[in-house]
């Protein structure tokens, strides 16, 4: 009976879907839709690409590996110990057929440094009002937890040719090829492995390695190593290295950083205090539980429905943790079925669905959000609301962060960072600096064309072919892609064939539902891969329980939110925040 019903609900969703939009209907159809599409995406769009190099047994068993996480992510499903391991491959959202990339002539077409300057540069700053920039700072910085693919390879570069006038300092541009998997198979398309582990970990805390995850700790009581402004010390940046993803550092991702640092520690000392028995490992690995577990609700509760705040979104993005029946009753009368829709992910049965876990290359692709960030930055007094200094983009970056957090208080930057805006996502806004990056390892690079050239050579589809494979109609003329003549004019120009629109590039363009910061066709990844990262995950799943996280632990993250965290570490930010609903929006001016 429940397949039955589940299958005439796919039906329904997607022509309800297809005939008046999701974002139309009333709220309780609008969620039924939402759960609809969500168990066709699952059933039609997740596709396995293999286990990848790390096919070979895991390490020996730690001693913990069934209450805590492994660095290298083994063991989170006990029948497959290297699923969502590091190293292990990305999945696909669309079948592996589509997954081809183009011959090398036609990926390089139109060429992407062109598309770059003509559809992408930000001419002005178009600002995303309903949001703070910590909601820019938060999406990168979950990112460097979820995914890398590693440094591209250096030999034969992709080569895009210049046109008359561009100031780049080289013709042609080149820009590396993906890292591609050491054990791809030569008579499929090709394959992907990440740096990161695939799970919701931590990991951008507390490190991918061993070596390093073992740097970061005190010794003592669990504790991580702060050091006066809030990050780790100054001797562990030997253990970084700078021409990877660690070369993207910038203020933003420094508080958040310390942020959670510090709650690492606070966390540790609750737990201390709730339970003498446990020794440094065991609150060390009890509180990366909990701490991962907070960030993961966080994203779930707060960002995500700050970024996506149409009101049906709202309510099906909080379900995802508290479920239909809402935050109210679940803490009134617990977790009562083991139905995910009505009680919420966190608790509930463990479930890959159609395929073993992983992140894909889709996944990966909607998750180019630079326009978020601004090139130029104001910051101002928590005290008075004065502005302390203005700054650009590279004086905030990787070699400039401890200069800057020397001369404002951590307070003052936070403050700012809640009264500024991000960019909006969309044409013509993408960060003049990030189009010319001097990275800190002393390469250049325009971030732009290169995310159009890396999902192109990765196979992600193009924005039509995209929507098709997700169960949306295709577009048939620029002027349907965009409600704008004159982006539907230049991306004409640029592309002459709607066909080969990127997918990026299609996304910026679109119309958005109402409150959202990025596109509908976006949207679809997040449907299936937002309750995926959690119902995937035994320690957000069957593990999530007292016997493993401790009952203080549970409590902590059932208790806690952006805001409680904030406060805790930075009190004083409280006026800032009153009357603030989510965090993530734009805090109130003090002082004046």
């Amino acid at each position: 009976m429940g397949s039955i019903f589940s299958a005439a609900l796919e039906r329904t969703s997607e022509r309800l879907d297809r005939l008046l939009g999701w974002d139309r209907l009333p709220l309780p159809i609008a969620i039924l839709t939402l759960v609809g599409l969500r168990t066709r995406l699952r059933n039609r769009n997740l596709h396995d690409t293999g286990k990848g190099r790390r096919a070979a047994e895991p390490h020996a068993r730690p001693a913990d590996y069934l209450t805590a996480r492994t660095i290298d992510g083994t063991f989170n499903d006990l029948n497959d110990p290297q699923m969502g391991a590091l190293h292990a491959r990305f999945g696909r959202n669309v079948p592996l057929v589509h997954t081809w990339p183009e011959p090398d002539d036609a990926l390089l077409e139109p060429n992407a440094r062109l598309v770059s300057r003509k559809l992408l540069t930000r001419d002005e700053f178009s600002p995303a009002t309903t949001l703070n920039l910590l909601a820019a700072a938060w999406i990168q910085f979950e990112v460097h937890d979820w995914f890398s693919h590693g440094q591209g390879e250096e030999e034969n570069p992709w080569q895009l040719p210049l046109e008359e006038g561009d100031p780049w300092f080289e013709n042609p541009m080149r820009i590396p090829r993906a890292k591609r998997d050491p054990s791809g198979d030569p008579s499929g398309p090709p394959t992907y492995v990440t740096e990161d582990t695939h799970w919701w970990d931590a990991s951008n805390v507390y490190g991918g390695n061993e070596e390093l995850a073992n740097a970061l700790r005190t010794g003592e009581h669990g504790k991580l190593r702060i050091d006066d402004l809030g990050l780790p010390p100054t001797e562990l940046e030997k253990h970084i290295d700078l021409k990877g993803v660690a070369g993207n550092f910038w203020i933003g991702l420094a508080l958040l950083h310390s942020l959670f640092m510090r709650e690492h520690n606070a966390i540790c000392d609750h737990l201390h205090a709730n339970d003498r028995d446990l020794d440094d490992e065991g609150l060390y690995q009890k509180a990366r539980l909990v701490n991962a577990a907070l960030m993961a609700k966080i994203h779930t509760v707060d960002w995500t429905p700050a970024v996506i705040a149409h009101p049906t979104t709202v309510v099906a993005l909080r379900a995802n943790w508290w479920g239909i029946l809402g935050e109210g009753f679940v803490k009134r009368f617990g977790r009562l079925t083991a139905n995910d829709v009505i009680r919420g992910i966190p608790g509930s049965p463990t479930d890959h669905h159609t395929a073993p876990y992983s992140l894909t290359e889709e996944f990966v692709a909607v998750y180019k959000m630079h326009p978020l960030i601004p090139d130029d930055f104001t910051f101002r007094s928590l005290r008075d609301d004065s502005v302390t200094q203005e700054r650009t983009l590279p004086e905030v970056g990787a070699l400039e962060v401890r200069t800057r957090l020397e001369e404002m208080p951590m307070t003052d930057v936070l403050y700012s960072f809640g009264r500024m805006h991000p960019g909006a996502i969309e044409l013509h806004n993408y960060p003049r600096f990030l189009q010319d990056f001097k990275r800190p390892a002393g390469d250049e690079i325009d971030l732009a064309a290169t995310d159009i050239i890396r999902t192109r050579e990765r196979g992600v589809p193009r924005y039509n072919q995209f929507r098709r494979l997700f169960h949306l109609e295709p577009v048939r003329s620029f002027r349907e892609l965009t409600e704008n003549p004159e982006w539907a004019d230049e991306l004409e120009e640029v592309y002459g064939d709607v066909e080969l629109v990127d997918h990026m590039v299609g996304m910026y363009a679109e119309p958005k539902p109402r409150g959202f910061g990025f596109s509908d066709t976006a949207f679809r990844v997040f449907i299936l891969m937002a309750s995926r990262r959690l119902k995937s995950d035994r320690f957000f799943t069957r593990d999530y329980r007292p016997e493993v996280y401790t009952k203080a632990g549970i409590d902590w993250v059932e208790e806690n939110s952006m805001r409680s965290l904030l406060l805790r570490h930075f009190p004083e930010l409280e006026p800032a925040l009153q009357g603030v609903e989510n965090p993530f929006a734009p805090w109130r001016q003090v002082g004046r």
